[in-house]
């Protein structure tokens, strides 16, 4: 009999096989990624079930991030992806789509650590916006607004580039600052490559936006760089402060 006429839905399973009943057994951490997502996607098609849909799902997010990733690596497909483009998975409508992308906004939202008030170090800079910029497959420009006591007022995201550069314009940069009255603002960016190493771009622009900024009356206090897991304080490292060396 024929993989068209005939499959197994996930009743016909045995149930120590089934993913939701093995998550209630012996917890969600016991699971694969397939599983779990299995459950998310809740349901399969006349063709398969909820667990050979996943299957596929994952196979082609393995494909985009390349074929040595990892299940875990495989999901940060899911993560950027758009609707339009998980839906092109055979299977995957609408509904689905939104369903995944809602859980892994979830799971991205649990592993971020709660912005801090005040901003006393390079470090608390990467805390509040590590997990947000660190697997982002573009570059994106951020500004944390900082009041006279480096409290935290927002974090703005000024642009978004292509995999190695950013285009930063001063008047995009400092307008929530002159907006919001801040006292100061932090410089923050990715680099996709995960190496937070600064490039000659990334010092050029760090001291053209300190020039403005001193013309402005709003200090630029540092320019962080996040890479995967990893962040350069320029202001540390004195690169795109003062004339270049």
């Amino acid at each position: 009999m024929s993989r068209a006429e005939y499959h197994l839905g996930m009743k016909d399973l045995p149930q120590e096989d089934r993913p939701r009943e093995r998550l209630a057994d012996k917890g969600p951490e016991s699971l694969s990624a397939q599983e779990l997502l299995a459950i998310v996607i809740g349901s399969g098609t006349d063709r398969e079930n909820a667990l050979e849909l996943a299957g596929r799902l994952l196979e082609r997010a393995c494909q985009e991030r390349g074929s040595e990733a990892s299940p875990s690596i495989c999901l940060r497909y899911l993560l950027n992806a758009s609707l339009e483009e998980i839906m092109t998975v055979r299977g995957i409508g609408r509904a689905k789509a939104v369903t995944i992308k809602a859980a892994i906004e979830l799971g991205r939202r649990l592993s971020s650590p709660g912005p801090k008030t005040v901003i006393r170090s390079p470090g608390d800079v990467s805390e509040l916006v590590m997990d947000r910029l660190r697997y982002l497959e573009k570059e994106h420009f951020h500004v944390v607004l900082l009041d006279a006591r480096n409290r935290v007022l927002g974090t703005e995201m000024v642009s978004m580039g292509s995999l190695n550069a950013s285009i930063v314009h001063p008047r995009e940069v400092f307008k929530g600052a002159v907006r919001r009255a801040a006292a100061g603002v932090i410089l923050v960016h990715n680099h996709p490559s995960g190496d937070p190493t600064p490039s000659a771009e990334d010092q050029d622009v760090t001291r053209r936006l300190v020039e403005v900024g001193n013309l402005l009356g709003i200090d630029v206090l540092d320019h962080i760089i996040v890479g995967d897991g990893r962040f350069v304080s320029m202001r540390e490292r004195k690169q795109g402060w003062g004339t270049p060396s």
